[in-house]
């Protein structure tokens, strides 16, 4: 996959993942669960399917997804790096 689009893909799955946690911790995901479920499943569709051609970005995603604040703090620790 094209590195911008895969950079692209993981920071809108963070975001996502980011919204998801915060009304997981706000007490709203009974509200929001069915919904969220459902994107949890195209998500897990995704990812099955990137994995097949590209295992480190199906990776990347899913911890994007199920764990986006480590995600984020990973990734501007390799930006901190480059720079």
């Amino acid at each position: 996959m094209d590195p911008e689009l895969a950079t692209l893909l993981t920071e809108l799955v963070e975001k996502v993942g980011l919204l998801r946690r915060d009304i997981q911790h706000r007490g709203d995901l009974e509200k929001y669960e069915a919904r969220v479920a459902r994107i949890d499943r195209k998500f897990s569709e995704l990812a099955e399917l990137i994995s097949r051609s590209d295992p480190d970005l199906a990776k990347l995603l899913r911890t994007a997804w199920r764990l986006p604040a480590r995600s984020l703090a990973f990734r501007n620790a390799d930006h901190k790096k480059k720079i």
